[in-house]
């Protein structure tokens, strides 16, 4: 098995119960990190028990009404608004903790869902639950010129309380490089660099398209000397790829697709943080990094 089968999932390949995207620790070498995606009929429910991992979930497309009990057997409520679809802007999301039921109902419209866990290991008690408005998620222009995207920052440690996980979605306009220059997050070196696995989930638009259109994306994935890794595909709406260690990016929006990716990161330090190191190679693009 290369690493190309070994760690990318196309739509429809990790399927599991209503989810059309599961991705747990029943992937091999795969520990800290999950990602379900449903697309729930009007009206229709997903339900999940949260076990050991703590979960925000993110309306790609549509409103959703968010019920949980949590792990003291209190009840929280939250209306997602949600959004047209993932190139509409910002949405709303629901912090849920570990331990608890969670039941997402779709509105009068079909809906599409992202349930971004991780496991929660740190704090003794679980954080709240939370609802996060659109309003409140900041959005952070990075980079420049053909390097140009722009982050939604609903899941970081400045903008929402949790145990573990860390989550944003970026949008990279048609032409433009993301994830740049590569970076990794693999190993623990105190205030440079924390240990996090990471799963990119991709929707592709196309610019005015015409029919028979194949909107698609790049992503690249590679190793060091030490642990490689050797990942290059081809991603179009609904793919995920799996980022165990090692170098990531660029992820790259071909002209005329303009490319969305969801990211969800963990690991098994002691701190909540995402601190990365550029490859040597090209950390001159941005004045460098250790």
């Amino acid at each position: 098995m290369n690493d190309n089968e070994r760690w990318v999932r196309s739509y429809g390949t990790a399927a599991e119960g209503p989810f059309q995207v599961s991705i747990t620790d029943n992937v091999p070498g795969w520990a800290h990190t999950s990602l379900r995606v449903a697309t729930p009929a009007p009206f229709e429910r997903v339900e999940l028990d949260t076990g050991d991992s703590e979960i925000i979930v993110v309306p790609l497309r549509g409103g959703v009404d968010v019920t949980v009990t949590d792990h003291a057997g209190r009840h929280h409520k939250a209306r997602l608004a949600g959004r047209e679809s993932v190139f509409a802007g910002p949405t709303d999301v629901a912090y849920v903790p570990r331990g608890a039921a969670l039941t997402v109902t779709a509105g009068e419209h079909p809906a599409k869902i992202a349930l971004c866990g991780a496991k929660a290991a740190k704090r003794t008690e679980p954080p709240p639950f939370r609802h996060l408005a659109a309003a409140d998620v900041p959005i952070e222009d990075r980079g420049a010129g053909s390097a140009a995207r722009q982050v939604r920052n609903f899941g970081i440690p400045q903008v929402l309380d949790a145990d573990s996980i860390i989550a944003c979605e970026v949008i990279t306009p048609a032409g433009n490089w993301s994830s740049y220059p590569p970076h990794k997050h693999d190993e623990e070196r105190d205030g440079l660099e924390t240990e996090l696995e990471e799963i990119y989930y991709f929707e592709v638009q196309a610019q005015d398209a015409p029919d028979g259109a194949d909107p698609v994306g790049y992503q690249r994935v590679y190793g060091t000397a030490e642990r490689p890794i050797d990942v290059l595909t081809e991603v179009r709406t609904g793919d995920v790829v799996l980022v165990p260690h090692g170098w990531h990016g660029p992820a790259m929006a071909p002209p005329g697709y303009d490319l969305y990716y969801l990211n969800v990161m963990a690991g098994p330090g002691a701190t909540r943080a995402w601190l990365i190191c550029d490859d040597p190679a090209h950390a001159w693009l941005r004045g460098g990094n250790p």
